[in-house]
């Protein structure tokens, strides 16, 4: 006998009386195949709205509310349909901070996330790496306004008589929802499906402050070997895993990143709704890597998506399942990912049109967050952009690097560590590559509010202090140097001096000390940090205070919590190092920086330089269309504007 409140429920979806439903549900039971439509979004950063604070404008490019049209189109094609979300939802641009930073949030309350997805129907969703940045607390309060149930398989809850860890889950591990669903020839079955999610395992490093003596990570892979099989066990007739996690073909030592195709090898698993990499899987990016089936969309066998990221795409996933009797299996499937918008030269045009109900449920936050963002801090007496950041010093990441380094000063200041040289470690976050040719930072010269600042840094990452020596400084930039595709000199073809798979905000520039990049050598580290080359040198002529530096040498380095806790996989970094963990975030280093200035000359010191490469050379890179009319192009030589919408240019390297 089906309950009233199952009938009730699944009327609503399907527009039956109860009375016609219960019919149906007594019906005789089909041997015909079920096909079940996963849905799924990840990454969305908090972009409800195709808004961006930073410019403020309304886009074409992102927002849930986009992707809203998208989820309820392919739900009504759809005869079952099941919706996921990945992670990384509640941080991520302006009005994350504004709930986290400033205006708050209390238990009760829904946040402008959740009243959106609440409307459209979430069946579950995992937590991502980003949830944790503003703190257990925030998070859990998060949490309370979503209408549909999480799950984190690899976070276990640690003893607070012995700061240890245990065997209990910090969140549900996982979940069995029973659904109802209707085959091909109209006969209700009765469907469990399991939902198993993991987070990266680096939290512990990248969120330390937070949790640390609160909570443990274990790795991916061995949370699946062991859960997979209870999760079957608590009676799951086919289990979906939404891990936060990319793919990659080799990973750095410790606990695996980027576990995605390793997690497709766990049997058991039917379907995966993967993310973190901000990236579109099936597409030719992975058309090389080992296991890959871009026409079928599988990994190693089993149906996978990821669907970019800030609601670009929604992922979908359609299983063909059949039953002769002994269980549900998954015999066909198909894969795809939809786009909220194309792209028409250098424009990106709206494919679909944003829901109103979801406009709607966050227009009080959203007002608050462009009133929030547009309060002034201060002056800049000369333009900032980051069009040019990662081919000479930018004044984008000098002003940030000139706030650290004041504020690193005062930090030491009658600690042991007073008199030891500071330096300061920034990268560019806006520069193009996945986020296309529209992100970048351009702010004119005048006043400076915070969405300026945000703009200059998005992250909410906190300050951290690091103590290395010089030998340690130069090994961090060579790790930097991975930015860099390796130049051939004796070549008079175009060669592409950026590396498509290197991302910006793994290229720190260090202020304080001097150095040129020598891109005729071979890398030393890798894009994910891993060893290439223990010989391999690209640093050339690192100087301190006009001198050759002395690797002995101790150093203060003002860098942020990511960083300094093993983000991106840099040598000496990995926590050990770091001497002092500020509460300041870095953003709250910079407004205070630009307060304290009033007005200020961001120009860049240039600090670090490209070592120059005789003969005739062709090595190009892209930027923004709109940075031909920046003063900074001066010495790059534009050559055209691509497909791609991003402009590319020429740069001397004689020089």
């Amino acid at each position: 006998m089906v309950s009233s409140c199952l009938t009730g429920r699944l009327c609503r979806q399907l527009g039956f009386s109860a009375g016609l439903l219960s019919l149906v549900l007594s019906g005789s039971l089909s041997a015909a195949d079920v096909k079940l439509r996963v849905m799924e979004t990840t990454d969305l950063h908090m972009h409800a709205m195709n808004f961006d604070y930073y410019r403020n404008k309304e886009v074409d490019g992102f927002g849930l509310a986009r992707t809203a049209t998208l989820i309820r189109d392919a739900r009504a094609e759809a005869r079952n349909s099941v919706l996921f979300d990945n992670g990384d939802l509640i941080q991520g641009n302006p009005m994350g901070d504004y709930m986290a930073r400033s205006r708050g949030l209390s238990y009760g309350e829904v946040h402008p996330m959740y009243k959106a997805m609440n409307l459209l129907g979430y069946d579950a969703a995992n937590i991502g790496n980003h949830e944790f940045n503003y703190g257990l607390e925030f998070l859990l309060k998060s949490l309370s306004g979503a209408n549909f149930p999480y799950v984190l398989s690899n976070v276990y809850a640690v003893d607070a008589d012995d700061d240890t860890s245990n065997d209990k889950h910090y969140f549900t591990p996982y979940l069995v929802l029973p659904r109802q669903v209707m085959d091909e020839e109209g006969a209700w079955h009765e469907l469990n499906v399991g939902v198993i999610g993991f987070a990266p395992p680096q939290i512990m490093s990248w969120d330390k402050a937070h949790l640390e003596g609160k909570v443990s990570v274990r790795g991916i892979i061995e949370t699946a070997e062991a859960l997979v099989p209870e999760l079957r066990a608590a009676g799951a007739d086919i289990v979906i895993a939404i891990p936060h996690s990319g793919i990659a073909q080799s990973h750095p030592d410790g606990l695996k990143e980027n576990a995605t195709a390793e997690l497709a090898l766990v049997e058991g698993i039917d379907a995966i709704l993967f993310g973190h990499a901000h990236s579109v899987f099936p597409s030719e990016a992975y058309a090389e890597f080992p296991g890959a089936d871009l026409e079928k969309g599988t990994l190693h066998g089993v149906p996978s998506v990821m669907p970019g990221f800030w609601g670009s795409h929604l992922g979908i996933i359609d299983l063909t399942l059949s039953n002769e009797g002994d269980g549900w299996s998954v015999v066909d499937s198909a894969v795809e990912n939809r786009p909220i918008f194309r792209r028409e030269g250098r424009s990106r045009v709206a494919i679909v049109g944003s829901q109103q109900d979801i406009v709607d449920a966050v227009k009080e936050e959203h007002e608050g967050t462009i009133e929030w963002v547009g309060q002034p801090v201060g002056t800049i007496t000369s333009p900032i952009n980051s069009f040019f950041a990662l081919v000479q010093d930018d004044p984008s990441i000098q002003i940030v690097n000139n706030a650290q380094t004041w504020y690193g000063k005062q930090v030491i200041e009658g600690t042991e560590y007073e008199g030891l040289p500071v330096l300061s470690a920034g990268a560019p976050f806006k520069a193009g590559g996945r986020g296309g040719p529209e992100y970048f930072t351009n702010l004119p010269a005048g006043e400076i509010a915070i969405r300026n600042v945000a703009d200059l840094y998005i992250y909410p990452n906190t300050a951290r202090l690091v103590k290395l020596n010089g030998a340690q400084v130069k090994e961090w930039l060579e790790r930097s140097a991975a930015q860099f595709n390796r130049i051939d000199p004796t070549s008079t073809e175009v060669q592409q001096l950026i590396s498509e798979t290197h991302p910006s905000y793994n290229f720190d520039v260090i202020d304080g000390v001097s150095y040129a990049i020598d891109v005729t050598q071979a890398a030393k580290y890798g894009d994910k940090g891993e060893l290439l080359d223990e010989g391999a040198s690209r640093i050339v002529d690192l100087a301190f205070n006009g001198e050759p530096i002395d690797l002995a040498q101790e150093f203060v380095v003002v860098t942020n919590n990511y960083r300094a806790g093993g983000g991106g996989t840099f040598p000496a970094l990995d926590g050990s190092t770091i001497i002092v963990e500020a509460p300041q975030t870095n953003r709250q280093v910079l407004v205070d920086y630009i307060l304290a200035s009033g007005e200020l000359d961001p120009q860049a010191d240039a600090n670090w330089r490209f070592a120059p490469i005789e003969g005739d050379v062709q090595v190009v890179f892209d930027t923004a269309p709109s940075a031909t009319d920046a003063s900074n192009a001066e010495r790059f030589e534009y050559l055209e504007t691509l497909e791609s919408g991003f402009a590319r240019y020429r740069i001397p390297m004689a020089e």
